[in-house]
């Protein structure tokens, strides 16, 4: 008999008599591919299935919108107002229900947020009027008070959108009522209506209320209404987890499943931490579903920050919540359910929460992963590749381009050499192994190390590759991944001994002293002068542009600004470093010259590529591709994607 190692993990539960096979449930993600009518692609229907292929007991379709002209916050919803997308979600049902998942989708009402049906020229309404600018707004947004005639029109907007799924063959709604949307808007503290929608705790219920009552009596009871709420909303002004328990008392009893989230769209100051950062601990909001637990009889989903097997079973175990949510760890590894559930723990690729995903889906509208090229790409996976017709190659470098280049073509069916200076494989972000919040990034190099191990790639550690060595192995294709070094600045002084890169400061901290200066303040100087602060190192991060550099990676930044602000570190924009000092650096600032003490000054101006070096190999092979940073210095995301298509391109076969 089998012994599975997470049993309450993957113990059944029944929700409104539907059977769902696990407690792994894959969280709303919104839409990336759609069509000019908002229509899902079958790009965007391979995204929901690859979850429920890797074993999910629920796959949700996030942030569907049951207004089309009034509701509209982002994009590329889909308009559940719209009858002729029927058969797309048909399709999209089925797509998920042939792997044995529930499949539901994420109803949602954006309210007094509803930017883009204002910047249409709608007149938009919340739950009361307001006149703010958001997060994701650059002017200010006029919302009005919801009249009666609105009320009822999207309470059966509402119903409609949930009966519509049901007749595609979904079997479950979420209900969007967290993170400052419509339905947060009635619930809020802030609802001072004078009428019977508003004012009292019991007024401020009725809506949200309204609307389970109408989807029950639209689709029945073995229909799963879910409700996403705020455990608590954690900003000033926000609601606490006192009133969020109250809310879902409130709630207990009308819903199947209570979804407990945290914090608020709509505030920069918390967006990261209801998507948790790096710098916040593995399961950070799950308290707030414990709390509410405690409080109901409905089943409690928890959500944030989870991809640790282990830590999953111990909160269904110990009974914190019954369900688990899960959206950015399926990311980086889609089949993480079914390699828990036979045991592979170590084979499962932990989401680094860098955040890469969310901001590249806000700035470019489409998904990825900085650890795993494949997202975005689903559809491409579906079906079997072409055959490649086997090639030797050589992969110069053995950083994460290298490994990734390494362990694509192998699988291709390649014979792979990867040269490697140093004596292990990881590259340069292997100096970054004692930094607490960077944790799952030495997971993951060593995951990539122990796979190349596995797959017999031939690795030559402590190998310089010469134009020469390289051309001696007789390749056919050359993978050069070697990477980049680091940019020294020509600034008087820059030679002294008080002055360390930031590649030795993370392999040596007491290298930093007591107080440092950080020249620089891209994502390595910002992160550097945070993990300086968590150690009680005073630092100033001195930075040339206006803002700092986030290399558009914008939520990363706000979650640095967060860190900043906790800790004082000091940073200095528009400050131009003009002479390194024993004791410090003096430099140009916007209200004239300063002097920044510190005991060490700290190099993080960025990489620079070696293209002399990768490019005096380019005829060792008849193919030769540039990876990573060896081409520009770029993302961790980016380079893997790089490498990943350069590496599945080796002896492609004409397709007539």
């Amino acid at each position: 008999m089998f012994e599975c190692k997470y049993p309450h993990l993957f113990e059944p539960i029944f929700l409104a008599d539907v059977y769902f096979k696990n407690r792994i449930f894959a969280a709303p993600q919104g839409t990336s591919f759609s069509t000019y009518g908002n229509q899902p692609t079958a790009e965007t229907m391979m995204f929901y299935e690859r979850k429920a292929m890797g074993g999910c007991a629920a796959v949700c379709y996030g942030d569907a919108t049951v207004d089309s002209v009034l509701a509209l916050g982002n994009g590329p919803h889909i308009h559940m107002d719209d009858r002729s997308n029927g058969v797309h979600l048909n399709r999209m049902a089925r797509c998920v229900m042939r792997h044995g998942a529930v499949a539901s989708i994420e109803l949602n009402h954006c309210g007094s947020s509803a930017r883009v049906s204002f910047d249409r020229g709608e007149k938009i309404y919340g739950a009361i009027a307001s006149d703010t600018a958001n997060f994701h707004h650059a002017g200010d947004i006029i919302a009005y008070e919801m009249p009666q005639d609105i009320i009822d029109m999207t309470i059966e907007k509402f119903a409609s959108a949930a009966a519509l799924a049901k007749r595609a063959g979904f079997q479950m709604v979420t209900l969007h009522g967290g993170h400052g949307w419509l339905l947060t808007q009635f619930m809020h503290p802030s609802n001072n209506r004078k009428d019977e929608w508003g004012g009292s705790f019991e007024n401020r219920m009725r809506f949200p209320l309204a609307v389970c009552e109408a989807i029950r009596k639209r689709c029945g009871k073995n229909f799963v209404i879910d409700m996403r709420m705020s455990g608590s909303e954690i900003y000033d002004g926000g609601y606490d987890l006192d009133y969020g328990i109250e809310i879902a008392k409130a709630l207990d009893g009308h819903v199947d499943l209570i979804h407990v989230s945290a914090g608020c769209h709509e505030r920069d100051e918390v967006f990261t931490i209801t998507h948790p950062n790096m710098f916040l601990e593995d399961g950070v909001n799950v308290k707030y579903a414990a709390a509410i637990k405690k409080h109901v009889q409905t089943p409690v989903a928890c959500v944030g920050s989870l991809s640790d097997p282990e830590q999953m079973e111990e909160i269904i175990a110990s009974g914190k919540a019954d369900v688990i949510e899960v959206a950015r760890a399926l990311s980086a590894d889609p089949d993480l359910p079914n390699k828990a559930k036979a045991g592979k723990r170590e084979d499962i690729r932990q989401c680094l929460r860098c955040q890469s995903c969310f901001s590249h889906l806000m700035q470019g509208q489409e998904y990825s992963c900085a650890i795993n090229p494949k997202i975005g790409w689903n559809f491409e996976q579906k079906y079997p590749r072409v055959e490649a017709d086997p090639k030797k190659v050589v992969v110069v470098g053995g950083g994460i381009a290298g490994m990734t280049a390494a362990i694509t073509a192998k699988k291709r069916g390649h014979e792979v050499i990867m040269l490697e200076k140093g004596d292990r494989l990881g590259g340069v972000l292997r100096c970054e192994k004692d930094v607490p919040f960077k944790f799952h990034l030495e997971q993951y190099l060593d995951l990539q190390e122990r796979i190349v191990g596995e797959l017999g790639i031939d690795v030559r550690l402590n190998t310089e590759a010469t134009p020469e060595l390289v051309e001696s192995l007789g390749a056919d294709n050359v993978i050069c991944a070697i990477g980049a070094e680091e940019f020294v600045p020509p600034i008087p002084g820059i030679d002294k001994p008080n002055v360390v890169s930031a590649i030795d400061v993370y392999k040596d901290i007491s290298l930093a002293g007591k107080k440092a200066v950080i020249l620089g303040g891209g994502l390595v100087g910002s992160e550097l002068s945070v993990y300086l602060a968590m150690n009680g190192i005073e630092c100033s991060v001195l930075e040339m542009a206006p803002e700092l550099n986030c290399a558009g990676n914008i939520l990363q930044a706000n979650a640095l600004n967060l860190q900043f602000a906790k800790y004082g570190i000091d940073v200095n924009t528009s400050t131009k470093a003009v002479e390194v000092l024993d004791d410090g650096v003096r430099a140009e600032t916007p209200d004239g010259e300063k002097f920044f003490k510190g005991d060490a000054v700290i190099t993080a101006m960025g990489m620079k590529a070696k293209r002399d070096e990768a490019l005096a190999m380019r005829w060792t092979a008849p193919q030769f591709d540039l990876v990573g940073d060896a081409v520009v210095a770029q993302s961790l995301r980016e380079a893997n994607w790089g490498a990943y298509q350069a590496a599945l391109n080796v002896g492609i076969r004409e397709v007539i």
